[in-house]
């Protein structure tokens, strides 16, 4: 990836001349930004410990501006980084220094809401919460929730394949989502997925989810919607041991319940969330669960029932259900606002995304409070407990070089040692920039290779979204002389990304 610290300032001004004539030709002048203070604000997305300028920034308000842009950049080989709202967490739409940021903010129109076949039309900068605020007259609603759902756009959801507290019982986007159309890099038309329920040929709507932008550009996607539920209903359970926690969410499972959401948050988070909006938690407590269910109000208490037994046999110290909705809402503001509290207590935080077995819950939480010791930096840790997708935050300050390098010590000894458990680098939040060395761990040389023929496929000249997802061979195989058996650490000198 390039970066302004490898390319002199004539250069990037005359490259920038040249991208800036070519799309003037295809965009108002109010849809091109290459003014310093004008693409500032585009450096970076939620990821804020790495920044990167963009040479121009595009700002398309039609299907036909989208393919134009990108048959310009193509034609003069120019990289594209398209980009949502910026609330992804792994530097996915940090800009490339040489490259077009596509902004796609403008196309947020909800096309179409059909109840009768429940589904929705929406462009791809419509915000996640607006599916469901427009499907709500019907009794309808998109299941998908990141934490970011306020901002977040369905675009960048479908990019990373993003989740939230339901996915354990609704799916991720991938299980919501029938089609997506937009353009490939050369500008032609593309349609993954269809409007049925099934489709002719391969299936590319799999393999489009989730890549991170970089095989086509999204512009419009059409999304399944779900019948409100009659009753919904939380326990806000107390552990005195994390173990303890860990073990009843594997229990929950294990008793054949599949509850519409199941959260775990370790003691300081709760203390951070609890001081920022005052949810009702106990702070006495090592570890909390919220555990959901859905329903008919007949389903709803035999569930509710059921997972109570399971929890308390499993060492509840404390047990909690919502009496009515405003009562629920209050239990999940704390989980649904672990970011910004987060944000209260530290000048920057680093939140990593990776996945585990559940029986391993306990074991990865007290791996990371050895960690805590070892990189002296401290974490909170908040996680889609039933499909075991950790969300732990690592805190520092991004002002200080040390701490920052410390920070990605920390973060990578986390991935590596959730896939020396039986885990993934990541669940739901995409490898971006961020754990571009952990690819090198969790697949082989020849798996990434495989990975990126499948992009040479879509794009030859790898111009979208270049530097990202998948790593190169040579920097595998300089992060593998970095590393001791086992997938531990060892080298202080770890790669910047």
């Amino acid at each position: 990836m390039n970066t302004a610290a490898e390319i002199d300032a004539p250069t990037r001004a005359l490259r920038q001349s040249q991208v800036v004539k070519a799309l003037a030709k295809v965009l108002p002048a109010h849809a091109l930004l290459y003014n310093t203070e004008d693409v500032t604000p585009y450096e970076c997305d939620g990821l804020t410990a790495y920044r990167q300028r963009p040479l121009v920034v595009a700002l398309p308000e039609t299907q036909k501006q989208v393919q134009a842009v990108l048959q310009v950049c193509h034609g003069l080989e120019v990289p594209v980084v398209a980009r949502g709202a910026g609330t992804g967490l792994s530097g996915g739409a940090l800009p490339n220094a040489l490259g077009v940021t596509l902004s796609m903010a403008k196309f947020n129109q909800i096309v179409k809401v059909d109840p009768i076949a429940r589904t929705a039309v929406v462009e791809c900068g419509v915000r996640n919460l607006a599916i469901s605020e427009a499907a709500a007259p019907f009794g309808l609603y998109y299941a998908p929730d990141p934490s970011s759902q306020i901002a977040c756009t369905i675009g960048g959801n479908v990019a990373e394949n993003s989740g939230g507290v339901h996915c354990l019982k609704y799916g991720l986007t991938l299980h919501n989502v029938l089609q997506v159309q937009g353009f490939t890099v050369e500008g032609d038309a593309i349609c993954f997925g269809s409007q049925a329920l099934d489709t002719s040929g391969l299936d590319l709507l799999s393999v489009f989810v989730g890549s991170e932008g970089m095989l086509a550009v999204a512009t419009q996607v059409t999304v399944k919607l779900v019948p409100k539920p009659q009753l919904a209903r939380c326990i806000m359970a107390s552990f005195d041991d994390i173990r303890k926690a860990g073990d009843a969410v594997a229990a929950v499972i294990a008793a054949g319940i599949i509850p519409a959401g199941l959260e775990m948050m370790d003691k300081p988070m709760t203390a951070a969330v609890e001081d920022f909006v005052h949810a009702g938690y106990d702070l006495t407590a090592q570890a909390i669960l919220l555990c959901e269910s859905d329903g008919t109000p007949e389903e709803v208490a035999e569930e509710i029932g059921r997972m109570s037994d399971v929890l308390q046999r499993h060492g509840a110290t404390a047990i909690a259900v919502s009496r009515d909705e405003a009562e629920r809402l209050r239990f999940w503001s704390g989980r649904k606002n672990a970011f910004p509290a987060s944000g209260r207590i530290s000048p920057d935080y680093m939140c990593m995304d990776s996945t585990i077995p559940r029986k391993r819950l306990a074991d990865i939480l007290l791996a990371i409070a050895e960690m805590e010791k070892k990189y002296q930096l401290r974490c909170a840790n908040v996680f889609h407990a039933g499909d075991g997708n950790l969300h732990p935050l690592i805190l520092f300050d991004a002002n200080d070089p040390d701490q920052l390098h410390r920070c990605e010590l920390f973060g990578a000894d986390i991935l590596e040692t959730s896939v020396a458990m039986g885990g993934t680098i990541t669940g739901e939040h995409g490898v971006g920039i961020e754990k571009l060395n952990s690819m090198c761990v969790q697949f082989s040389a020849q798996e990434n290779a495989q990975m990126l023929a499948l992009k040479k496929a879509f794009d030859p000249q790898g111009l979208l979204n270049p530097g990202k997802v998948i790593p190169t061979h040579n920097r595998c195989a300089e992060y593998g002389k970095m590393l001791v058996r086992g997938g531990k650490i060892s080298h202080p000198d770890l790669p910047r990304f």
